[in-house]
């Protein structure tokens, strides 16, 4: 990677006497991983400007700067010019609006025109040394809201968030029917379904899941309804609206119709976290896009 692109770096202010090591782990957070990646891969450590190691000793006031080393493309990732749909932006993270259609990283059917090269290529626009690092993904048919980090050590924390569940997400999905409760929680486990390589499918043999459920408006034949996710399974609300005998609209390979909508009713609408480095609490919200509106006429 050319030696001119601006590297990640952390910069902060000591409040109080410890060991820089210390301070690397309990002010900013960052894994054992990380720390040996900026010693061994080409970053720095600066206390006050000067280079030192981890076994510094740190006085109130001394000023720590963390310069992390380039960072390569994901494997599969090449870097394609696209418009990108920004909601939020800053040095870790982008938040943005995907459209249905789209894959969110390149896959064997789809290694070109796939969100993560998108970003790729953003980032190598701004002369960043970091790249895209996919947290939240959504089927290509999926639409709203995607996060990416930029940097592993981003990508790092949002996968701690995403393990002790404090990166919330809510969609927003059309589904055949009318449900029989305006609320539930379906608990099924997930597994991989026998002879297919896509498919899934509520099996004992499966992993542990949960999906939560909220009716927003009913018409006579469909539903709106609000999701919230407890785990991550692959086509989770897929298998467990269509396991309830409620498929989502357009969503053929479980159940689902194609004669009004031609993909499966399915957006990202909201995300809540707590931002990794400031601690400020973070919302984002996409409105439902115009395919699925229509739906609701």
């Amino acid at each position: 990677m050319p030696h001119h692109l601006e590297p990640l770096t952390f910069s902060r202010h000591v409040t109080k006497e410890m060991p820089l090591r210390d301070f690397l782990i309990q002010e900013l957070k960052l894994s054992r991983t990380a720390i040996n990646k900026v010693k061994h891969g080409g970053g720095s450590l600066l206390v006050n400007g000067q280079p030192v190691t981890v076994r510094a000793k740190l006085s109130e006031q001394d000023r720590v700067d963390v310069i992390f080393p380039p960072e390569a493309k994901g494997e599969g990732i090449t870097s394609e010019k696209m418009p990108l749909d920004i909601h939020f932006e800053d040095d870790l993270m982008l938040i943005l609006n995907k459209p249905a259609y789209l894959a969110t990283v390149p896959g064997y059917n789809h290694r070109h025109q796939a969100l993560a090269n998108g970003v790729s290529y953003y980032l190598e626009q701004q002369q960043k040394a970091y790249t895209a690092h996919p947290v939240t993904r959504l089927d290509r048919n999926t639409s709203g809201l995607v996060l990416f980090a930029k940097h592993s050590v981003a990508h790092d924390w949002f996968v701690r968030m995403q393990k002790e569940r404090t990166l919330h997400r809510m969609y927003l999905a059309i589904v055949h029917g009318r449900l029989s409760s305006q609320r539930g929680t379906i608990a099924a486990p997930i597994g991989r379904k026998v002879g297919s390589i896509i498919e899934r499918c509520v099996t004992t043999e499966g992993k542990h899941a949960v999906t939560h459920y909220e009716v927003v408006k009913e018409m006579a034949n469909r539903s709106l309804i609000a999701i919230t996710l407890e785990t991550g399974r692959t086509h989770q609300i897929r298998v467990h609206l269509s396991h309830i005998g409620h498929p989502l609209v357009g969503d053929d390979l479980y159940g689902g119709s194609t004669a009004v909508m031609p993909r499966h009713a399915l957006h990202s609408a909201k995300l809540v976290f707590q931002h990794p480095y400031t601690n400020q609490r973070m919302e984002a919200s996409s409105p439902l896009p115009e395919d699925m509106q229509a739906l609701l006429r």
